[in-house]
């Protein structure tokens, strides 16, 4: 399967081309080309994915699979990844698949050697941290509490407490954590190990609070 993987939660935007061993094996590894972009707001969706697909040497025709990130992280650019994924199946028909940007630090610290309680830090505004709690062994990692809202003050213990912080810029607030964002190289890694494909209208991102709305007033009458 060739999958292309999109993550744009992060301020460091990615986009890869993941390909499966061309022969079964315990040792074979996947074929992976990535592209990431840093710095600035907007995202150069379409020029980075040229690029990725020039780097694997396949044709957009050739994608079988469209995996992006859902967040938590930057809304606008978890956003413009499920419009460019459910874009890209309405011109292709290709499978969809939806990943936690969390899931996927939680694999690139596994693959990173990090072991023991994990907890990955995404800033929510507000004063506010998403905060998901991971254990890490020796053959992968364990979510041990779903993802949450949590505060600065809870956190803080958790650092004095000698626990590991890691994620997106999490140094900004706490000097000892160590810096990681989601990557659409481990993303389409992630994805080669599954099959729950979602319709395009099914991808939402992750976004723990509810969605309110302020009604404008309505419009003055000039006599």
């Amino acid at each position: 399967m060739k999958i292309l993987a999109l993550e744009f939660s992060p301020s460091h935007r990615s986009v890869a081309i993941v390909q499966a061993p061309a022969s079964p094996g315990p040792h074979a590894a996947p074929s992976v080309n990535e592209v990431i972009e840093t710095g600035g707001r907007s995202t150069k969706a379409i020029g980075m994915v040229k690029e990725a697909l020039s780097d694997a040497r396949i044709e957009r025709e050739q994608v079988d699979c469209v995996a992006v990130g859902l967040g938590p992280g930057s809304y606008t650019g978890i956003r413009a990844g499920i419009a460019f994924a459910q874009g890209w199946r309405l011109a292709r028909n290709v499978k969809l698949l939806g990943v936690s940007s969390v899931e996927c630090i939680a694999e690139q610290a596994f693959a990173d050697g990090v072991t023991g309680p994990l907890n990955i830090v995404i800033d929510a505004q507000r004063n506010e941290f998403y905060l998901g709690q991971y254990v890490l062994g020796e053959k992968g990692w364990t979510e041990v509490q779903p993802l949450r809202l949590a505060t600065l003050a809870e956190l803080q213990l958790l650092e004095r407490a000698g626990q590991t912080l890691i994620g997106p810029e999490v140094t900004k607030w706490f000097p000892g954590a160590r810096i990681m964002f989601p990557r659409a190289a481990v993303l389409g890694q992630i994805a080669l190990r599954r099959n729950d494909f979602v319709p395009g209208e099914k991808l939402e991102p992750i976004y723990l609070r509810e969605t309110t709305f302020v009604k404008a007033p309505p419009p003055r009458i000039i006599p």
